[in-house]
C-alpha cells in the first residue's frame, strides 16, 4: 500500500487526514508495547477535545502542560488542536520556580500535569503554583486516560485555520535569568518538520525515536513529520540507556536521536554486546542539541554501521540546519546547511558581514521562525532591520553555505540539549550563606554535551560548602534538578577584568581538565 505525503500547515488538519487514509497504520508505540493508530489518534483526540470544552477551553484559551513523553501527551496536543488552544508545553524537570514564573507570565486557565510520574512530587507542585498565583489556572491531574465526552458537541471544522494565528509558547533560558516564552503558530512547527523531511530522507516505514521530553519543540515537530508522511515514533518516558536501548530494539529503530549523550549511550551498548546487533534496522542517527565530540562520527560507523546526521536550531528557530543522509565525512563533521526557505549570515562584531570561512554571529530567517517572544520588550534586540534573528551563537559558513558552529555570544550552558542560564544558577547559588560569589561556567562533559561547573567564593567567617550541599540548597531554592551544579571548585576570589567583569574563558580554560561529573 502506498502511503501518500501530506502537506499541510495546521495540525488538527494533519490527524484528521491521516486517520482518513492511513487508519490502521501507527503514530506511536511505547516502552510498555502500547500502540496507536492514525484513527485511534483522532477518535481519543476529539473525545478529549468534547470533554476540555466542556470545562471551558476553546479557541485562544492558554493551556499549559507538563507531561512525560507518553501517548497520552501526543493524544493530548491533537485534542488541544482541534479546540484552537494555545499550548504552553513545559518539560517536567522544571522546578517550582520556573513554572511559577510561566504561570505568572503566561496566565494559563488550565493547568496539566499527570496524577503519576517519575516526578512523584509534581502535582503537590504544581497545587503549591497555584495556590500562589495572581490568577490560577485551573488543575487537571491527568490519569491513565484523558477526559473523555461525545464529541457530537465540538463546532464543525470545515477548513484550515489561520496560519499565523498563535497556537504555542515554548519556554527556553537565555542569557537572562528568567525563561522566554517564544511565540509559534502551526505553520512554523509545520514548516520545520517540512525542513527536516529532506535531510533525513523519512519514509513511511521509518521508526523514529522521540526518548526526549516530548514538551521540547523537537517533540511536536516530530508529530508533525510523522502525520505527514506516516511514519511511527518509539516513545520512552525516561533515559535510562538499557531500557530505551531494549525499547528501540524490540521495535526496530530506523532512525534513533536525539544528540550526543544518547548516541554514546547506543555505541557503548553495542560495544558490550558485540555478538549480536542491537538495531539490525537502523539507517542513521540523528538529531544535535549540543555540540557533536570528533570522535563520535567515526566510532558510530565503526560499531553501528551508520552516520550521524546532526543539525542546528533553537527553540526560537527549530532544526534550522541540518546535514543530509549520505552526506561524505567532511561534511557531516559540520552542523549542517540550511533547510527548506532558510536564509543564513554571520556578522562580524563591528555589523560587517563575515566571509566565507570567517567567525561570526549566525544570523537567520525562515518560516519556522518565532512570531517573536511573550514579553514583547525582548523583540528589540533579537532581531535585525532585515527580520533576522540574531542568535547569539558564534560561527562560520563556508562557500558552500556550511555551517559549523564555533561558540556562545550568550552566557549559557547546553547540557543533554538544555539551555542553562549561568546567571540564573549563580542568583541562586549567592542565596547561600557561605557563598559571597559565585560564577558558572560550562566545561566540556562526552556524556552531556556541557556539565555546569560552580566556582565559588566563600563568604567570610563561613565554612567550604559541599557540592552536596549545595545542591540541596539549590533545588530547595526551586530550581530544576537540571540546572543543579555538577561540580565545585572553591577559589579565594573570582578572576576579572579590568572593568570588573568575572573572566569566564578563563574559568572554562582552568577547569575544563577536572573530571568530577556526577552521574
Amino acid at each position: 500500500m502506498v502511503v501518500p505525503r501530506l502537506d499541510a500547515n495546521d495540525l488538527w488538519w494533519l490527524v484528521e487526514e491521516r486517520a482518513r487514509c492511513s487508519p490502521e497504520r501507527e503514530v506511536a508505540v511505547d516502552e510498555a508495547h502500547r500502540s496507536l493508530t492514525f484513527s485511534e489518534l483522532a477518535r481519543r483526540a476529539e473525545g478529549a477535545a468534547a470533554a476540555l470544552a466542556a470545562s471551558g477551553v476553546g479557541e485562544g484559551t492558554r493551556v499549559l502542560w507538563i507531561l512525560p513523553t507518553r501517548i497520552e501527551a501526543l493524544v493530548l496536543t491533537a485534542a488541544l488542536a482541534r479546540l484552537g488552544a494555545v499550548q504552553i508545553p513545559l518539560i517536567p524537570v522544571y522546578g517550582e520556580r520556573e513554572i511559577g514564573f510561566v504561570v505568572e507570565q503566561a496566565r494559563p486557565e488550565m493547568l496539566v500535569v499527570p496524577a503519576e510520574s517519575k516526578r512523584a512530587e509534581l502535582p503537590l507542585l504544581a497545587h503549591r503554583v497555584c495556590v500562589a498565583a495572581t490568577r490560577a489556572p485551573e488543575l487537571l491531574l491527568l490519569g491513565d486516560r484523558l477526559p473523555d465526552a461525545d464529541p457530537v458537541s465540538l463546532p464543525a471544522r470545515t477548513e484550515p485555520g489561520d496560519d499565523h494565528a498563535l497556537r504555542w509558547i515554548f519556554y527556553t533560558s537565555g542569557t537572562t535569568s528568567e525563561p522566554k516564552g517564544a511565540l509559534h503558530s502551526d505553520a512554523t512547527l509545520a514548516a520545520s518538520a517540512r525542513g527536516i523531511d529532506l535531510p533525513h530522507r523519512f519514509v513511511a516505514e521509518d521508526q523514529v525515536s522521540l526518548v526526549f521530553p516530548y514538551a521540547h519543540i523537537g517533540g511536536p515537530q516530530l508529530l508533525f513529520s510523522a502525520l505527514m508522511v506516516g511514519y511511527r515514533l518509539i516513545l520512552t518516558e525516561v533515559f535510562d540507556p538499557e531500557r530505551v536501548i531494549d525499547t528501540l530494539s524490540a521495535h526496530g529503530v530506523t532512525l534513533a536521536g536525539p544528540g550526543p549523550a544518547f548516541w554514546q549511550a547506543f555505541i557503548d551498548a553495542q560495544r558490550r554486546s558485540p555478538q549480536r546487533k542491537l538495531f539490525p534496522e537502523l539507517r542513521a542517527l540523528i538529531g544535535g542539541g549540543a555540540a557533536k565530540p570528533g570522535n563520535l562520527q567515526r566510532e558510530a560507523r565503526e560499531v553501528l554501521g551508520v552516520e550521524i546526521v546532526s543539525g542546528y536550531g533553537l527553540t526560537e528557530c527549530p532544526a534550522l540546519a541540518y546535514n543530509h543522509v549520505g552526506d561524505p565525512d567532511e561534511v557531516l563533521a559540520s552542523d549542517g546547511r540550511g533547510v527548506l526557505g532558510v536564509e543564513m549570515r554571520t556578522l562580524r562584531s563591528d555589523g560587517r558581514p563575515a566571509v566565507p570561512g570567517e567567525e561570526g554571529e549566525i544570523c537567520v530567517k525562515g518560516p519556522m521562525l518565532f512570531r517573536g517572544y511573550l514579553d514583547p520588550t525582548l523583540d528589540a534586540g533579537a532581531f535585525d532591520d532585515e527580520g533576522f534573528l540574531r542568535t547569539g551563537d558564534l560561527g562560520c559558513l563556508d562557500a558552500a553555505g556550511q555551517l559549523r558552529v564555533s561558540g556562545r555570544l550568550k552566557d549559557i550552558i547546553i547540557r543533554k540539549g538544555e539551555n542553562i542560564s549561568a546567571k540564573e544558577v549563580e542568583d541562586v547559588l549567592v542565596e547561600h550563606p557561605a557563598v559571597a560569589e559565585a560564577a558558572v561556567v560550562g566545561l566540556p562533559d562526552a556524556a552531556r554535551g556541557e556539565r555546569a561547573c560552580a566556582v565559588v567564593v566563600v563568604a567570610e567567617g563561613a565554612a567550604s560548602p559541599s557540592l552536596d550541599r549545595l545542591l540541596e540548597h539549590c533545588v530547595a531554592a526551586g530550581l530544576s534538578k537540571a540546572k543543579v551544579p555538577e561540580q565545585l571548585e572553591v577559589v579565594d576570589s573570582l578572576p576579572r577584568n579590568a572593568t570588573g567583569k568575572v573572566m569566564k574563558l578563563t574559568l572554562r580554560e582552568r577547569y575544563a581538565a577536572a573530571d568530577q561529573p556526577r552521574p
